[in-house]
Order: structure tokens, then sequence, then C-alpha cells
């Protein structure tokens, strides 16, 4: 079992980890899914002990990560994104190599490389240098190495990455065999894949989990308020009165368009059918519906909503702090410039404002400019540099010249 408790990554200003709280439990199959850059491979990384969290702990079987790291990895194997493989190896001496570094007793080590060539379909270029395999046989020969020794948990990024469709079924096929006796955590930007595979699916966005639970309840909680959309031929606020009279719906948008119609989005609650309803309701107002489709629920959907770049309020904070910092050193530089009033105040109300934006808020770092900025008079003497005996000389011949 892995517990993560409010685990945090910073890089710089960047929040790639943002307070993430999460149970894996034994026997089951987890899939990591979220956009680029949504810390999924960060986030595993963390786990497995290759990066430090800024804050929080991790706890595999018991044992700390960070206090106890030997005894937490060797709980876990481990295909990063890029298998780590030495190239001028061949297959079975990376794997011996691997069963060495892994601890895996002398007399066991011939034993179970033999097994994991066997369970990632590798026999036939054992003896092959890796450098001269493709791409889709060096993913296995990655995979083989996680899998070695045999650990509790195993955790795959993109294990699927570069192979054919034949081998893709195959290694599907071994995370499922893999599934009885090991918990298997993989991240994958193949949804369909995920749905196929997973026990359990963990949707992480700008760092934060928002969504831990079966495909089938996320597609269930999703279309517990069903969607239907239509266009409609009339004017936004009689469209809107004539729907506002039909019971069941839960939200209502009407957008206008330019060729006279109006573009209609509603949620209906779960269970409930509307269609024949809104039919009659905007057929009594004199409101033809040119187009109605109902939207069905799937994994694509609740991926794409929950992942939404609108579903985070404070996304363009830190940019609007930085508009307002700039436009203050501007102010400040004018005022500057300008000469000074006998009348002008004790305190510069620009200088003011850039003290109060350059303010860090929520625990950001100061710009680097704001750090090192060095501010001189007017009047400081400036030092030029010493001319030497060879440019003196050669000034001396031009104006003999």
């Amino acid at each position: 079992m892995i517990e993560l408790k409010n685990l945090v990554k910073r890089y710089g200003n960047h929040l790639a980890v943002d307070h993430l709280n999460l149970t894996i439990e034994d026997g089951k199959i987890y899939g990591f899914l979220g956009p680029n850059g949504a810390g999924k491979s960060t986030t595993m990384n963390m786990m497995t002990g290759y990066l430090s969290a800024t804050e929080g702990d991790i706890i595999v079987n018991g044992h700390n990560v960070l206090e106890e790291p030997e005894e937490a990895k060797a709980c876990i194997g481990y295909l990063p994104e890029q298998p780590p493989l030495y190239m001028d190896m061949t297959v079975k001496e990376y794997l011996m190599f691997c069963a060495e570094l892994k601890k895996v007793p002398k007399d066991k080590r011939a034993e179970q490389v033999q097994a994991v060539t066997e369970m990632a379909r590798l026999t036939d270029v054992s003896g092959r240098l890796i450098k001269n395999l493709s791409k889709g046989y060096r993913q296995r020969v990655g995979l083989a190495q996680a899998i070695l020794g045999f650990p509790p948990i195993i955790i795959l990024d993109e294990p699927t990455v570069g192979l054919d469709p034949k081998q893709i079924i195959e290694i599907r096929d071994l995370i499922r065999q893999l599934s009885k006796e090991h918990t298997v955590i993989l991240s994958s930007h193949i949804l369909s894949e995920v749905q196929e595979l997973c026990d359990v699916i963990l949707i992480i966005s700008h760092g934060r989990l928002v969504a831990n639970d079966s495909a089938e309840h996320l597609e269930e909680t999703l279309r517990g308020s069903s969607r239907l959309n239509l266009v409609v031929k009339g004017g936004q606020e009689d469209i809107t009165a004539a729907l506002s009279a039909v019971d069941g719906i839960r939200a209502l948008k009407v957008t206008p368009r330019e060729d006279g119609t109006c573009a209609v989005t509603l949620e209906q609650a779960q269970g409930a059918d509307l269609r024949e309803t809104l039919f009659y309701a905007l057929a009594d107002a004199r409101l033809p519906i040119l187009e109605m489709k109902q939207t069905e629920a799937n994994l694509e959907k609740v991926f794409l909503e929950l992942t939404d770049d609108t579903n985070r309020p404070a996304a363009g904070e830190k940019k609007r702090r930085r508009l307002r910092r700039r436009s203050a050193v501007q102010a400040d530089e004018a005022a500057l410039d300008a000469p000074e009033s006998p009348a002008a105040s004790e305190e510069n109300p620009h200088t003011a404002a850039l003290e109060e934006t350059d303010t860090p808020e929520d625990g950001e770092a100061p710009e680097f400019d704001d750090l090192y900025a060095v501010e001189l008079p007017e009047d400081a003497p400036t030092e030029e540099p010493e001319e030497s005996p060879a440019e003196e000389a050669g000034e001396d011949k031009e104006d003999a010249q």
C-alpha cells in the first residue's frame, strides 16, 4: 500500500504537485490520467524516491521514502518514461546486472531473469545488443527490469509507448497477469487503454487530484445530469422565458448567434428525458427547434470536464501580479526622470505602489530583478578604464601623422 500525505513539489515558482493526498490499496490496477504537465510523472518519480518532495510524506508498505529509502524502494519496480538501458549490453547481460542491483540472491538470478524474459516476450532477442533493438523491444526490456525481483508494487510510466498493436495487446495481457499478485500503477494518454485495464482511475490537473474512482462511477456521476444541445430559431429572451417554465432543467444557457438562432445548452436531472416536453414548450411559443442532440457521458468527456482550464480560477493571478509590478516600475522610472517640484510630497506615490506590489503573495518567490536591482544616483562618478601604453603610443602616432 502507498500513502501520499499532503505531497508538494515545487520547481522555483512553479507548483508541479499541489498538496496531493492519496491512498493506493493492494491488488488493484491504478491508472494515472492528466494533460501534459499535470504532474503525473513527477508524482510517480516521488513515489519511487527518484525525486524528493518539497513537502509531505510518502509511505510505501509502512516505510517512509525519506527516512527508509532502501526498504521503500525494495517494494517498487519502476519503468520510467525513458527506460534506463545500457546500449552496449545484451538483453540477458542487462537483466543480470539489474538483478544484482536489486540484490536478488545469486542462486536465483538466472531463474528470475529467464522468467521475466519469457513474460516480456524477449526470449528471441535475449542475446542481442540493446542498441540493435527496435523501440518497442527496448520498451519491453525496460518492463522486464521493472518486474525483476517481483516487487509487490509495479509503477509503469507510459508502458505501451512505441509498441505495435500486437505488442500492445501482449503488454496489456501481461499487466492483467501481474495484477493478480502485484499492485500496478500506470500512466497513459490512451483513455481507452486506461478504461479497459484499470480498476481505479486517478485524474490529475494542475498538480491536484480531481478524480479518484472507477471509470463506470465517473461516467455515472457525469451522466447524473445529462446534457441536451439545441439550436432554436428565435430571440434569446423569448427562448429563455419559454424554457424557464419547464420543470426538471437544472442549468440553462442560451447563446444568440448571428443567423437569428440561439444555441441552447441545458442539463436535466438524472433519469429525466425532457426532449418531448421541450418540443411542445417551444412549439407553443412558436420557436422552432432546428437541431437537438443528447450528449452521452464517457471517460473522454469526464476527462475534458475535469481538466478544463476554466475550472482553475487562479490560473492568471501570477501573470496579473507581474503586470502590476511592471506598470509600477515604469511609473517609478517616469517619476525619477521628471524634474523635481518644490511642492512634491515627501513620499513618492509610485514608489509606494511599487513597494506594495513587490511584496510576494501566497508564498511566491520575489522576481530575480527585484532582488538584485541597484539604482545609482545621477551624479555618481563613473570610472573609465585606463589606457595601456600600447594604446597611448598608437594615439601619439596618429597625432603625428
